[in-house]
């Protein structure tokens, strides 16, 4: 008998061979659980949206971050919701503010055992809850934001951040933020920059998690989701002005644009899986729709076989824990 003459499913017989023979894996070190704390808070807070996943009060803040640790997890994306916001964001520059605080409870909790990030954004701390100053018509400012996201970003390497994360999508803030963490004497504080951010549909329950103030939409600055080629241009712009790790947000909708990205880039590339991608596995499986733990494995196995080296995802300690049983 000489059909067929090729028998890929060889490969399959086993458990065993299939492992042997896997060309994409998953390890703790590549995930990066996302974080929130607020100001105020005595008891975590659930977010309805998101199950599983709370605003945190500095105590278990501290715990998530030593869990991680022990984890082997990559890092941790530092988000903070102030108690006061105000038009320019005040707060953010605040050094006794939530998530400068954060930062340095985090820093002094686990030191350099992980790779500690903070989000330079404003629209945790702005009334109106977009990423940047509004100017007289209502349109966001991109440089007078600039100018604040230098100081942000300072302010929160002063803190113990290791990596800064500036996610507002405005032109030139790349730049700015190396050119002001150096200045300084930041030189080793790495950048991670939302190249190519898109206004997705997706990020519906992280508008809870940070108790947005958002009305309308970020459809100025964040890029269209049927734009393929801009987003090679927006990463090329962050590599020219000094960004250490490219990231993709969101994940799962753009893994299309993650392939793109990670065959271009010379530097590690990484992928946001967003509040929206979790919220529907998480609605799905407790509908008994899919399976659970196989979904969620198989989601973020998705995302590093497009490219990503990292993947930033919230179910990152549990993932982490479940690689640890079958290691």
């Amino acid at each position: 008998m000489t059909f067929p003459t090729q028998r890929p499913r060889r490969l399959r017989t086993t458990p065993a061979m299939r492992r042997l023979t896997a060309e994409t894996r998953l390890a703790p070190a590549e995930l990066i659980l996302p974080a929130f704390i607020r100001e105020g808070l005595t008891e975590p807070n659930p977010i309805t949206s998101m199950p599983g996943v709370v605003q945190h009060t500095t105590d278990t803040l501290k715990r998530a971050a030593a869990e991680a640790v022990e984890l082997g997890l990559g890092g941790i994306m530092l988000f903070g919701i102030p108690e006061t916001r105000d038009a320019e964001g005040t707060a953010s520059l605040d050094p006794e503010g939530v998530l400068n605080k954060a930062i340095r409870d985090v820093r002094a909790e686990v030191g350099d055992d992980l790779v500690i990030m903070s989000d330079v954004c404003l629209d945790e701390f702005t009334d109106h809850g977009h990423c940047g100053v509004l100017d007289a018509d209502g349109y966001v400012d991109n440089d007078r934001t600039v100018e604040i996201y230098a100081r942000m970003a300072v302010a929160q390497a002063e803190a113990g951040a290791h990596m800064l994360g500036p996610s507002g999508m405005m032109d030139g803030q790349i730049a700015a933020i190396r050119s002001a963490l150096d200045d300084a004497g930041h030189v080793t504080t790495s950048v991670i920059a939302y190249a190519a951010k898109y206004a997705s549909a997706f990020y519906g329950p992280f508008r809870e998690a940070v108790d947005s103030q958002l009305t309308g939409d970020r459809r100025t600055y964040q890029m269209d989701a049927g734009n393929r080629t801009e987003a090679l241009h927006e990463v090329e712009l962050d590599l020219a002005e000094g960004a250490d790790i490219i990231m993709v947000k969101p994940a799962m909708s753009y893994l299309d644009i993650v392939a793109d990205v990670a065959a271009m880039s010379p530097v590690p590339v990484s992928a946001y899986q967003i509040s929206g991608e979790y919220a529907m596995i998480e609605a799905a499986a407790a509908n008994g729709w899919i399976d659970r733990r196989a979904a969620i494995t198989e989601s973020v196995l998705g995302i590093r076989r497009a490219g990503a080296h990292t993947v930033l995802t919230y179910w990152a300690a549990e993932l982490a824990g479940w690689l640890k049983e079958t290691q």
